[in-house]
């Protein structure tokens, strides 16, 4: 078979449709089952936002800017930081 066989079989190829966005911002919260231990979260976001919190008074407003964030990330897309609020 010569070069030009092989050349006019071609390679058989599929196109893919354009990946999901990955997420921009993440949430992490640890919620022990003892109501005496204190819970954590961390709030990290690949624009460098990152925060942490400990005790429920802390986590409740870390939740609340972690909410808050996309209105003010310059990697946050209209329609992500619109679904988010």
């Amino acid at each position: 078979m010569g070069a030009g066989v092989a050349a006019r079989k071609g390679v058989l190829s599929a196109v893919r449709p354009d990946p999901q966005p990955v997420p921009v911002r993440w949430l992490h919260v640890v919620a022990p089952p003892s109501f005496s231990a204190a819970p954590s979260a961390r709030s990290w976001c690949r624009c460098g936002y990152e925060r942490t919190a400990r005790g429920r008074a802390g986590v409740l407003a870390l939740i609340e800017a972690h909410t808050h964030h996309p209105e003010h990330c310059p990697q946050s897309s209209d329609a992500e930081g619109s679904k988010a609020a």
